[in-house]
């Protein structure tokens, strides 16, 4: 009987030791897949290089936490990042990892140092980063249509906080050639509610917000030829829309492969 027992004992440990290498691994992997995926879409959306230092996936948790993300500048720029992120936490519904629609209850950004570079006189690279984002729809350029397929993003609560900005202006006799500013909190509700949107879309909507920020903050501050212009800048980028889709999947059994594969539909789309 006590033989029995402890046999009965090392099975369970043994299974436990593989259930515990299994999600290790997974975690891995699926760091590895987002890490990816958001690089990719950003990269894709900006059209300048993003990369992303240490991405952390909490499974049973719900969490996802973000270290160092860096967007570069265009072409022609002295400094060589437009922006730097310290640190992000999201917070994300991970059933929903298995559907079309994946479901963010909140993303917080903590700590972004912005850098602009004034170019001509009223050019910058912020802007020059905006102009490459999807426009609205206007009368002389239909609106863009979206790629087919893909998975859906709903973020409810997105804070970006603690924004740093440095602009860099051309040099003027007897005047600064630095501005420095703190933005003030940025809070945005119910993304992607009323609309299609991915994480490239989503890219789009956050450096927007942000250069939103800095019109709003540097009237006063920033030459006029410079604000003036991204004001019109900002106000003929638009989103890419589509229809929504949402088909969850309720299984248990196949939980790790079903996540896996959600955390892959972020980086491509699927086929109707």
């Amino acid at each position: 009987m006590q033989k029995t027992a402890k046999i009965l004992r090392i099975i369970l440990l043994v299974v436990l030791l593989i259930v515990l290498l299994l999600i290790v691994g997974f975690n891995l992997f699926a760091n590895s897949l987002l890490k990816t995926a958001i690089e990719t879409a950003a990269t894709s959306a900006l059209k300048v290089k993003v990369s992303l230092g240490s991405i952390n996936l909490s499974i049973l948790g719900g969490k996802i936490s973000l270290e160092n993300l860096l967007i570069d500048n265009p072409p022609g720029y002295q400094n060589p990042r437009l922006l730097e992120l310290k640190k992000a936490a999201v917070s994300v519904d991970i059933k929903s990892l298995l559907s079309d629609t994946v479901k963010i209850k909140e993303i917080i950004f903590d700590g972004v140092n912005l850098t602009m570079e004034q170019r001509g006189i009223s050019g910058n690279n912020l802007q020059d980063v905006i102009n490459a984002l999807p426009k609205g729809e206007t009368k002389a350029a239909p609106q863009q249509q979206p790629q087919p397929g893909g998975k859906k993003l709903v973020v409810n609560n997105l804070e970006i906080s603690n924004v740093a900005v440095k602009v860099k202006l051309l040099p003027v006799p007897g005047k600064s050639d630095t501005v420095t500013m703190k933005l003030a909190p940025i809070v945005m509700k119910d993304l992607g509610t009323d609309s299609k949107m991915d994480i490239a879309m989503l890219s789009g909507r956050i450096l927007t917000a942000i250069a939103e920020g800095v019109v709003k903050q540097g009237t006063d501050i920033l030459p006029r030829e410079m604000t003036d212009t991204m004001k019109s800048t900002l106000g003929k980028t638009g989103e890419i829309v589509s229809e929504e889709g949402e088909k969850i999947i309720n299984t248990g059994k196949d939980l790790g492969k079903g996540i896996t594969d959600g955390l892959k539909g972020l980086l491509k789309p699927k086929d109707k």
